[in-house]
């Protein structure tokens, strides 16, 4: 837990699940993977290693932590959260009791303001029926490449108040993505020491379908070694837009 984040779009962190496994090629240079790593190095309890050798990475195994649920309750100022910046609340192994405990959690918390990514959109919309949805939750799909495209099409359908997408680390172009019924757009470059970049062009390209979509677009980073080699300037602008509803969270 984080309450102030690095992540620009965002203010502060809640893992009330932790660890994760690969999906796609988007997974490949894991953050999270990583970071998970030195924490355990660092005593962490959240990530000790559980024995099992079939995990993704040391005390990388998929874990629900109940005694978090109650984190956003003792925040009394309104946030912009990032729910489970280590982990993805739709993983199979998280039972779907959790998923409405944690649901529960954000409606009961109507001060903050929820955002929430997953690569596993098939359950995202299987399960989407038996959920109740805040009214205070962003849900978004991470949409790397042009392969990961029917992951909006899943989100397209889902009861979210706000529906985003992260294109990042955007790892291929995006042409021809339909943003009928989205929201918001986040792109970005990969970072780290094996950062793949992405092409100018592939950014400047879905910059331009979400202003003619009427879509806010947020571009995060050029990404390099460091999240901050590249800068975050797209064409001298830097791009800072919101869906409507952030304007309720200073």
């Amino acid at each position: 837990m984080a309450d102030r984040s690095p992540i620009e779009w965002t203010q502060a962190t809640w893992n009330p699940t932790t660890g994760c496994d690969r999906v796609s090629v988007g997974c490949d240079h894991c953050y999270a993977l990583t970071l998970a790593a030195r924490l355990k190095a660092m005593g962490s309890g959240k990530y000790q290693h559980d024995g099992d050798p079939r995990t993704s990475g040391p005390g990388f195994a998929l874990t629900v932590h109940p005694a978090a649920l109650d984190v956003p309750r003792r925040w009394r100022a309104p946030r912009m959260i990032f729910v489970n910046s280590m982990s993805d609340l739709f993983h199979a192994k998280v039972p779907l009791t959790f998923v409405r405990d944690v649901f529960a959690v954000m409606a009961d918390t109507p001060q903050h303001t929820y955002q929430m990514l997953t690569k596993r959109a098939h359950r995202l919309r299987r399960v989407a029926d038996r959920l109740d949805w805040p009214s205070n939750l962003w849900m978004g799909v991470s949409v790397e490449n042009a392969e990961a495209l029917e992951r909006v099409e899943d989100l397209r359908n889902v009861p979210s108040a706000v529906r985003f997408l992260s294109c990042e680390p955007l790892l291929g172009p995006l042409d021809g993505i339909d943003l009928t019924g989205i929201h918001w757009v986040i792109a970005g470059g990969e970072s780290g020491a094996e950062a793949r970049p992405p092409d100018p062009m592939w950014i400047r390209r879905l910059r331009d379908t979400c202003t003619s979509s009427d879509v806010p677009f947020f571009f995060k980073q050029w990404g390099g070694r460091t999240a901050k080699s590249g800068g975050r300037t797209l064409d001298g602008t830097t791009w800072d837009e919101y869906p409507a509803p952030a304007a309720a969270v200073s």
